[in-house]
C-alpha cells in the first residue's frame, strides 16, 4: 500500500452498511470502580516513597530522559527519549533514541497507547479511546521515522516485530507507574501498527482499537480494490473524477511543463523516482485513490464536471489539490522512505486497475521500490501478513476495528474468525479513512463505546447494567480531540 492514513475524523451521509460484530466469547473484562484522584495527579504531590513528582518517577525509568514539558490545563505534558536496542534479538548491538510523548492525567487512570505508524506530534493530543476512557495517553514515534532513527542505519531492522518490542519495552517501563489498564489504539498504519503488537505481545494490553487499518494478506491480489472503485459513491462522481484523471494524462505536455515551473520554483528534485514524468504519472495516478480516501460524497461538488472543456490550470488545481504535486519528488518522499520500505518489504501495496484511462498510462501504479532510494536494499516477506491475519482470525480476544464505507483502505481488511473473543468489526456509513467511532449508528457507536470503557476497567454501573448508555467520559475539547484527516498528507495520498 503507498500512503494514507492519517487522520481519524470524518464521518458523512448516504446508505450506510454496519459492520459485522465478532462474537462475544469469554468473559468480559470486570470493570473496576472509578477511583478518586490520586497523589501522582496533575493537581497534587507525593507518589511513592521514592518520589513526589510524577516527572520524577518517569525520569528515574532506566534510559528515559525529558526533551520538554509543556503545559496543558488539566494534563502534564511531556516529550521524552527512550534508548532502544536496535536489534532487540542482539541488545548489545548498539541503540538509539525513541521520542515518545506522555499525556498525563492520573496514575489512577487507565493508559491509552497510541501509534500513527509515523512520527509522533509533539504536541498535546488525544485520540479517541482516551476521550472515551478519560485516561492517560502514552504516544511513540515509529522506529526510522526521524530523529527516531539509528545511525548508521541498518534497515534490515526495520519489521514490523523489532517495531512490536519496542512498544513492548516502553509498556513493560512504564506500567510500572501506570498500573492501571491499557489499551492500544492507532489509525490506518497505526491500526495495522496496533494489531502487530498485540499479535506478538497478547499479554501487554488489556484491549484493541484499531481505525482503518488494511490488511493486504496476499499482495499480488488486489481486486478486492477494483470492486470498489467500480462502486463507490455514485456513477455521477466517479465519471466526473475519471474524466479529471483523463485529462491530466492527455494534457501531459503542457502541465508537464507547468510542473516543471512548480519544481523549478520550490527546489524539487526526482532523483528517486527517477524523473519528473514519472513522479508527475504517479500524482495523477493517485488522484482518484486519494479523493476518496479523503474527502466525502458531497465534495464531488469540487471536482470539475466538464473536463474535457476545462482549463488546463482547472485540471492542474484539482490534481494538485487531491493528490498534491509534491508528493513524488525526493523532498516530499524523504520523510516516508520508512513506511515505503515496509510496504515493499512486509506490508504489501495495492496495485490498481483504473480500465478507464486506456493506454494513457506509461507506468501502471508504481510498486513501493520506486519511492525507496536505491542505496537501500529491499526484499518483499509474503508470510509475513499471511502470519498476522490467520492469528487476528484465530486468536484475536477484545480487539475492535473501525473502518469507513467509502475509504479504499477498508477494501482489504482484518476479519473475525471463530476462533475470536469479544472482539468487534465495524463500519461508519459514507466515512472516508478517518473514520471513528463517533461516526458509527448510534446502536454500534454504544456497543463500541462500552466496551472499550469495559477493556479499559472503567465502564460505570449503568454502562454494565445497560450498555446502550455508554459514552465517552471525557468532555470533548477541541484543542486535544480535532483530528485532521490530512494530517500525514505532506508527501504523498497512498499511504494508510
Amino acid at each position: 500500500m503507498r500512503k494514507a492514513l492519517r487522520g481519524i475524523l470524518s464521518l458523512a451521509v448516504l446508505i450506510g452498511t454496519v459492520g459485522a460484530t465478532g462474537t462475544s466469547v469469554g468473559a468480559a473484562t470486570a470493570a473496576e470502580p472509578a477511583t478518586t484522584r490520586s497523589s501522582n495527579s496533575v493537581t497534587g504531590n507525593g507518589g511513592n516513597a521514592s518520589s513526589s513528582d510524577i516527572k520524577d518517577r518517569i525520569l528515574a525509568i532506566p534510559g528515559m530522559s525529558l526533551i520538554e514539558e509543556k503545559p496543558y490545563t488539566g494534563y502534564r505534558f511531556f516529550v521524552l527519549e527512550y534508548t532502544q536496542p536496535i536489534d532487540h534479538r542482539h541488545p548489545g548491538k548498539g541503540t538509539f533514541k525513541q521520542r515518545i510523548t506522555l499525556l498525563h492525567k492520573d496514575t489512577s487512570r487507565p493508559t491509552v497507547f497510541y501509534t500513527s505508524g509515523y512520527n509522533v506530534s509533539t504536541n498535546p493530543s488525544r485520540s479517541e479511546p482516551t476521550r472515551i476512557v478519560d485516561g492517560n495517553q502514552v504516544s511513540l514515534e515509529y522506529r526510522f521515522f526521524t530523529p527516531s532513527r539509528p545511525s548508521p542505519a541498518d534497515w534490515s531492522k526495520l519489521d514490523i516485530w523489532q517495531a512490536a518490542s519496542d512498544q513492548h519495552r516502553v509498556f513493560t517501563a512504564l506500567k510500572k507507574i501506570y498500573d492501571k489498564k491499557w489499551l492500544t489504539t492507532g489509525g490506518s498504519k497505526g491500526g495495522m501498527t496496533a494489531t502487530y503488537f498485540e499479535r506478538f505481545y497478547p499479554r501487554d494490553m488489556d484491549g484493541v482499537v484499531a481505525y482503518v487499518a488494511p490488511n493486504d494478506v496476499v499482495n499480488d491480489e488486489d481486486s478486492a480494490y477494483d470492486r470498489f472503485f467500480r462502486n463507490v459513491g455514485t456513477k455521477e462522481c466517479r465519471d466526473k473524477l475519471n474524466g479529471v484523471q483523463r485529462e491530466a494524462l492527455i494534457r501531459r505536455a503542457p502541465l508537464e511543463k507547468k510542473y516543471k515551473e512548480y519544481a523549478a520554483a520550490n527546489g524539487y528534485t526526482f532523483n528517486t523516482v527517477g524523473s519528473l514524468d514519472k513522479a508527475y504519472e504517479a500524482v495523477v495516478l493517485d488522484y482518484i485513490w486519494a479523493f476518496w480516501q479523503y474527502s466525502l460524497l458531497a465534495d464531488c461538488d469540487t471536482i470539475p464536471a466538464d473536463a474535457r472543456h476545462a482549463s488546463d490550470q482547472a485540471i492542474w488545481d484539482s490534481i494538485d489539490a487531491i493528490s498534491g504535486f509534491s508528493a513524488y519528488a525526493d523532498q516530499g518522499l524523504e520523510t516516508y522512505t520508512p513506511y515505503y520500505y515496509q510496504a515493499g518489504t512486509q506490508l504489501g501495496s495495492p496495485d490498481i486497475k483504473q480500465p478507464w484511462l486506456g493506454n494513457l498510462s506509461r507506468y501502471g501504479y508504481q510498486p513501493p521500490r520506486t519511492f525507496v532510494p536505491r542505496s537501500i536494499p529491499m526484499r518483499f516477506q509474503p508470510a509475513v501478513m499471511r502470519d498476522v491475519d490467520n492469528w487476528v482470525k484465530h486468536h484475536a480476544d477484545r480487539m475492535m476495528y473501525v473502518y469507513g464505507q467509502n475509504d479504499p483502505w477498508g477494501s482489504e481488511r482484518f476479519r473475525l474468525g471463530s476462533g475470536a473473543r469479544d472482539s468487534y468489526v465495524f463500519t461508519a456509513p459514507g466515512a472516508n479513512h478517518g473514520a471513528n467511532v463517533a461516526g458509527l449508528n448510534p446502536a454500534d457507536n454504544a456497543k463500541a463505546t462500552a466496551a472499550i470503557l469495559r477493556w479499559a476497567g472503567v465502564a460505570p454501573a449503568a454502562v454494565q447494567a445497560d450498555p446502550s448508555k455508554a459514552k465517552p467520559l471525557a468532555t470533548y475539547d477541541a484543542r486535544l480531540d480535532k483530528r485532521d484527516v490530512t494530517e500525514h498528507r505532506l508527501g504523498g495520498p497512498l499511504r494508510p
